[in-house]
């Protein structure tokens, strides 16, 4: 019944890698009861917002909130996976339906493209239910030693040593979550819904449009490619948003990973990193965008720190980011 808590705390000082491969085995076999996909998501969830945690590893019920409903939106209505549970139609599927119902949106729009309005009021209602449902459930299949939560606070804080473990297998972890959700959903939904099921799966969470970050960066800094310095038009077959550490690690969209790039460029780095030596322009790049007066820029570098790219160049290298490209 752990999933009815409202709080839980850490309960191990420390845990070694053996030991937390041993919990993330039986959460994602059979020996972990899910009635539903919820902890799949929930762990996606972590796992996209691992970079947005603060020097404390605490992560807000907003954050988790915002990647969990773009990721059950994204599968029920983009892609007709109702299915997500063995039961009685799961809460997130009824909310959703009844939004959508009652704002008259289109299936074909992705949550990432819904008013901000709707958003809050969906966003408002899935947190709720999560805190009803989700939170209590996984801290209990981890036995206490992933993660601390509050829901006075509205906090999950990450045990440090589960964070360096999920940065370290990062890669690993999201193919084994992935793989065990499709199977999941796979076997409460028929077909065409669950033809090329994996690849749905994997790609959830990605933005449709990194647009809205193009208008920013223009704004802030000259229009040229960050690795090249050719000169950029602004037009949109020109110019283009890159992820310095590719999104297939990072699977988040932050502002402080990304810059400006020409589309050779683009195109050619695709999903390698770039050589080292640009380390020290996008940590200086962002130094700049720290000391924006921007409100807007403020809260988006809110949880970054100097080393934040650095570390994540290191760990992305460990899981198998090691093809290094060059201008």
């Amino acid at each position: 019944m752990s999933y009815l808590l409202k709080v839980g705390e850490l309960q191990e000082a420390y845990c070694t890698d053996e030991e937390i491969w041993s919990i993330f085995t039986r959460v994602l076999s059979n020996k972990s009861n899910k009635t539903s996909t919820y902890k799949y998501v929930l762990i996606k969830a972590i796992i996209e917002n691992l970079y947005n945690a603060n020097e404390r590893f605490e992560m807000s019920y907003d954050q988790l909130a915002y990647t969990f409903t773009k990721v059950y939106w994204n599968l029920i209505e983009h892609h007709n996976l109702i299915r997500h549970n063995h039961g009685q139609v799961t809460k997130i599927v009824t909310i959703i339906k009844e939004e959508k119902q009652r704002y008259g949106i289109p299936s074909e729009i992705i949550f990432d493209k819904l008013d901000d309005t709707i958003q809050v009021s969906i966003l408002r209602k899935i947190k709720a239910t999560m805190k009803r449902y989700v939170f209590g459930a996984l801290y209990g299949d981890t036995q206490g030693m992933f993660y601390a939560f509050d829901h006075r606070t509205e906090t999950l804080r990450l045990h440090p040593t589960v964070h360096t473990f999920m940065l370290k297998y990062q890669r690993l972890i999201i193919h084994l979550t992935n793989y065990h959700m499709a199977v999941m959903i796979e076997s409460l939904n028929e077909v065409p819904s669950i033809n090329y099921l994996l690849e749905k799966v994997e790609y959830i969470a990605q933005r449709s449009s990194l647009r809205p970050f193009e208008k920013l960066l223009l704004s802030h800094f000259n229009a040229q490619c960050f690795y090249c310095h050719k000169p950029l038009s602004g037009q949109k077959r020109t110019t283009h948003v890159d992820h310095f550490i590719p999104w297939s690690f990072v699977q988040s969209d932050q502002v402080w990973n990304l810059v400006l790039s020409c589309n050779t460029c683009n195109t050619r780095k695709s999903d390698k990193l770039p050589v080292r030596s640009f380390l020290d322009d996008i940590m200086e790049r962002n130094e700049t965008l720290q000391q924006s007066n921007d409100t807007h820029i403020t809260r988006l570098m809110e949880n970054y720190h100097d080393n934040k790219v650095s570390m994540l160049y290191e760990y992305s290298m460990k899981n198998g980011f090691d093809q290094i490209w060059t201008p």
